[in-house]
């Protein structure tokens, strides 16, 4: 009979966060692949390309750049961490079509929503960004389609100044609101940016976009804490802001933590690997084995809440929607943004701008933490200025 080894208060394992520097690696590693194929996205929005084909490339991408890593050590886990989305002018999120739907193909002037996610050792970096099909600095995006763009990127930019210790997630919340409305233009309603840590996408602690009365009252506020790590996404309308469904097939998932015994086969082999595969990751019908079965499986498994469904939202015909989304890591030494493209301002005209003057010097600040102080006394002097500050920062 073996001696009872007594409970020590604190034995639990430490859950690992970026205070220790190989978990950094891990999270850069995973942002490096995800800037590379959301650029490489980018660039393949022109004129005739296929969504559907952007989504298979963006995924297959991702798949080959994390294979890459940590190829001695067969236990760490790597991969998508959220499927490519390519959602489209009025569409707010989650677009990924499958095999056996009609394909979307781009046109000129098209505003282009790419959202996707990585991850080497279940450490998540995620990003989006918005281009316009043809647009360039001779060809410049103008009327509401560029309010949309400005205020996105500006509303992002304030969003990642924000994001550091000592700082409440509503303070987020409050600067969106207000730069989409020197804009004219709306957050989507209820829109919420997630916490990440290790193998959890959607942590505990938000940041919602939009509040109305009811989510208000509901939603909790949260205060950043050094070394915590978060998935700020950004999305501006030049509509009313309210999400809604359409005749459009749900294609992306995700396990949740239910259990149920399911009674078809179908449904067993496809939780099965949807468990083997991705685990709690986000992942898109389309990339399981059969697609079909796939469509099939997934029916039961939604019903008893062991997968959750991304609903593909939209905004009324005619309406567009800009989405920003990058990871930042709560450093020591300030925010450190680790994912995201540049915006090219060059190619955006808006006509409004931004008038609130404590704006105007958050958005002058610098988010390089190392610049951080030098440019502090620059930033000061600079508010006099009254031009929406140009920011081009990562």
């Amino acid at each position: 009979m073996s001696a009872s080894i007594p409970h020590v208060e604190g034995d639990e394992p430490k859950i690992p966060d970026i205070s220790d520097d190989l978990v950094v690696t891990k999270y850069k590693m995973a942002a490096e692949i995800v800037n590379r194929v959301l650029k490489e996205c980018c660039e393949g929005s022109i004129e005739g390309a296929s969504v559907r084909g952007l989504c298979e490339k963006g995924d297959k991408r991702m798949e080959e750049e994390t294979a890459k890593a940590f190829k001695k050590d067969k236990k760490v886990q790597k991969g998508i961490a959220f499927p490519t989305c390519i959602s489209v002018n009025n569409c707010i999120c989650h677009y990924s079509p499958l095999f056996s739907e009609k394909d979307i193909l781009l046109k000129k002037g098209d505003m282009v929503k790419i959202d996707l996610g990585a991850h080497i050792d279940q450490f998540i970096a995620v990003a989006a960004h918005t281009v316009v099909v043809g647009a360039s600095k001779d060809d410049k995006v103008k009327g509401r389609m560029a309010d949309a763009l400005m205020a996105a990127h500006l509303a992002s930019e304030a969003a990642l100044r924000l994001s550091r210790p000592g700082n409440e997630t509503y303070s987020v919340t409050d600067h969106v609101q207000k730069i989409a409305e020197a804009y004219e233009c709306k957050p989507i309603e209820g829109m919420l940016s997630h916490q990440l840590a290790q193998n959890v996408i959607d942590g505990e602690k938000t940041i919602i976009q939009n509040p109305s009365e009811a989510q208000r009252k509901e939603h909790d506020k949260y205060d950043f804490e050094l070394h915590e790590v978060y998935a700020i996404d950004v999305l501006i309308s030049t509509g009313e802001g309210q999400g809604r469904e359409k005749d459009v097939k749900i294609t992306v998932y995700k396990k949740t933590d239910e259990t149920y015994m399911l009674k078809m086969k179908n449904s067993r082999d496809f939780f099965s690997q949807v468990q083997k595969k991705y685990g709690n990751m986000p992942f898109t019908l389309r990339n399981m084995d059969n697609e079909t079965k796939a469509k099939m499986g997934v029916v039961e498994c939604v019903t008893h809440k062991l997968i959750e469904p991304f609903q593909v939202l939209y905004e009324k015909e005619a309406e567009y929607v800009a989405q920003f989304k990058f990871t930042v890591l709560l450093m020591p030494n300030g925010p450190h943004k680790i994912t995201g493209l540049p915006f090219d301002l060059d190619s955006v005209e808006s006509d409004k701008k931004i008038d609130d003057l404590d704006i105007q010097k958050l958005l002058k600040t610098s988010a390089n933490p190392k610049a951080a102080k030098k440019k502090k006394k620059a930033a000061e002097k600079a508010i006099a200025g009254d031009a929406a500050p140009k920011l081009v920062e990562q």
